[in-house]
Formats: structure tokens, C-alpha cells, sequence
């Protein structure tokens, strides 16, 4: 089913988390007469902001009917009345209605500008000084950096839910860390595996033959073995098994092997490769093992009458006290 558009104005602020993006605001779209309950992940987004939205219809039980969001592009308000809404929202400590209304008296409609390319002439304004300034731009610039890296990830195919993660993982350095290693998602992203990161890859243009293609198909070869109960594989069966899925030369998958295992990330017994937290919880267990082998035994006999005392040859703590027997009914 494909997904259905929806487009209008924040109009408030429901509720929104400040860790996991999720945000539940009210939106005044267009040939809708009442304000449309709009529910998903949108991180940063403020009253007055123009947002065209991807998701479908739900029928909440209690709430109602909603719009869930899977992708969404904003754009910043156009009107006075947007642009002032906006800047009395939460988006700047110190900025409330009252100095929000100030603002846009004194620029109208070109205010968003004024703060964007001319911060200085906001000292214009009744009640704004150096100081209200200098975090009006702080405020703007940090709203700004989020906003592009949203638009940048979404633009190539990324969930807003997988979007916010990546930004709280890698805030203002995502685009860069995307743009250059887009498999480094499956390794610190929950959720995000080696086929969606691949899928990424392939959108931003990655070269299927890129090196972190290969260590990274490696790396998720040697999960799915693990999910089938594979402490490890052999070097040439994980290689060919590889190269088979994913089509990369086994030569590059060599090279791939031995950068991860340099890295760390795998370790190599002769030719078996383990991940390497199989490896570590493997040599936990023969460690163990060794430990319990190297523990005396403590052997005891009985003679027959002290068995059938101790509970036919049990030992203490396994003795069984008999229970009462039933009483006959009356």
C-alpha cells in the first residue's frame, strides 16, 4: 500500500520527547475544518512551520483518528503570524510571545531573513540585546543543523524514526558519516541492519565494491550464522558463502576479513573466524570449564542403613521429609 500525503501548519505542540523525536502536534491542513492530529517521529519541529508529511490514517482507540508519520520535509513559516508563533514557541530560551511579537512588528515577514543573514539589526528591536542576540543565533543555528540533516537522510530513503536515531547518535557529523561509511549504521544504529544500510549505500552512490561493503556483509554473514547457532565459520566458507550473497570478489572479501580483524572486531584461530563477542563469551565458557575440571572430587560412601537415613543415598540438602498422608473423609 503505498503511503498517503498530508501538508499544513504546526499548529501547537502536544507533546514532543526530547530523546527519541517522537512528537505528537495539532495541524491546521488545508479542506480540513477542524485541526488534524498529527502523531510520529519529528524531531526539533515548532509551531508555524510548514510540513508535507508521508504516513496513513489511523484510528486511534482513544484519541481518535491520527495521521502516523513515516517521512516528512519542513519549511520554514512564510507568514507574520506563522514566523511569530514559531519564535514564541520553545525554540529560544528567553524569546516568549511578547518579544516574538516585537520581532516580527519590527520585520514583518522577512524577520526568518533578518536572523539568518543580518542577526546584528535585531538590536533594533525593544528588549533584544547582545546577549538575547547571541542566542537567538546559537538557537537558529542549532534548529538549522538538524533540520538539514533530516531533509539530507530522508532524502535518501531514511525513515524519520531511523533519522532521529542517526542524529542522536552522530548529531551535526551524520551527513558526514553517512556520506563517507553509510555501513557504519549497521554496526552503532539499533534496528538498522546490513541490507537497510546497504540500500542507503546504494542511494548516496556507494561503490559496491567500496572495502566497507565487504567488511560489513562480512560481519553480517557471521550474525546470521550466529542466529543459526554458529559460534564460528571457516575462513573459505564464510568467504564463498559471502561472495555468494552478496556479490563481491573473494579476493575483496580477503581483504575485508583481515581489516576487521586488525580492527578487532573479528578474531581468527588459525582459519576460523569468530565475531568477537562470540569469541570472548567462548573462551568464558572453556575457562569455566578448566575451572570446574581442576576442582577436587569429594567422594562419599554409605553403608545401607545410613542411605535409607539420608534418603536412599541422597545427600543432605536433598533429603525429603514425607508428607502427612490424607485424612480418610467422614
Amino acid at each position: 500500500m503505498s503511503p498517503e500525503t498530508l501538508t499544513g501548519e504546526v499548529e501547537r505542540l502536544v507533546y514532543s520527547g526530547d530523546e527519541t523525536g517522537y512528537t505528537v502536534c495539532r495541524l491546521k491542513a488545508p479542506g480540513q475544518r477542524d485541526l488534524v492530529s498529527v502523531v510520529g517521529s519529528l524531531p526539533g519541529i515548532q509551531p508555524g512551520e510548514r510540513l508535507s508529511l508521508q504516513g496513513r490514517w489511523l484510528q486511534h482507540p482513544k484519541y481518535g483518528l491520527q495521521f502516523q508519520v513515516s517521512h516528512y520535509t519542513s519549511a520554514l513559516p512564510a507568514s507574520a503570524n506563522a514566523i511569530r508563533r514559531y519564535l514564541a514557541s520553545n525554540l529560544i530560551k528567553g524569546i516568549g510571545p511578547v518579544l516574538a511579537g516585537r520581532m516580527v512588528e519590527a520585520f514583518g515577514e522577512e524577520t526568518l531573513n533578518v536572523i539568518e543573514e543580518a542577526p546584528d539589526r535585531l538590536a533594533q528591536v525593544p528588549g533584544i540585546g547582545p546577549a538575547r542576540i547571541s542566542r537567538v543565533q546559537e538557537a537558529w543555528e542549532a534548529q538549522r543543523e538538524v533540520r538539514e540533516v533530516m531533509l539530507f537522510l530522508q532524502g535518501h530513503g531514511v525513515s524519520s524514526t531511523y533519522a532521529t536515531r542517526i542524529y542522536k547518535a552522530y548529531g551535526n557529523e551524520a551527513i558526514q558519516v553517512v556520506t563517507e561509511n553509510p555501513y557504519r549504521l549497521a554496526q552503532d544504529i539499533r534496528g538498522i541492519g546490513f541490507k537497510t544500510a546497504d540500500k542507503i549505500a546504494q542511494d548516496i552512490g556507494i561503490d559496491p565494491l567500496s572495502p566497507f561493503r565487504a567488511q560489513a556483509a562480512l560481519e553480517h554473514m557471521l550474525n546470521e550464522l550466529a542466529d543459526d547457532g554458529h559460534v564460528y565459520s571457516p575462513a573459505p566458507e564464510l568467504v564463498a558463502a559471502c561472495g555468494k550473497e552478496v556479490d563481491i570478489p573473494e579476493g575483496l572479501l580477503d581483504d575485508g576479513l583481515e581489516a576487521l580483524q586488525a580492527a578487532g572486531r573479528v578474531v581468527r584461530e588459525i582459519d576460523d573466524v569468530y565475531l568477537r563477542g562470540s569469541f570472548i563469551a567462548e573462551q568464558g565458557v572453556a575457562d569455566s570449564l578448566k575451572t570446574l575440571m581442576a576442582m577436587p572430587l569429594e567422594r562419599r560412601s554409605f553403608g545401607s542403613d545410613e542411605a535409607v537415613a539420608l534418603g536412599v543415598g541422597m545427600p543432605d540438602m536433598f533429603t525429603f521429609e514425607e508428607s502427612p498422608a490424607p485424612e480418610a473423609p467422614s
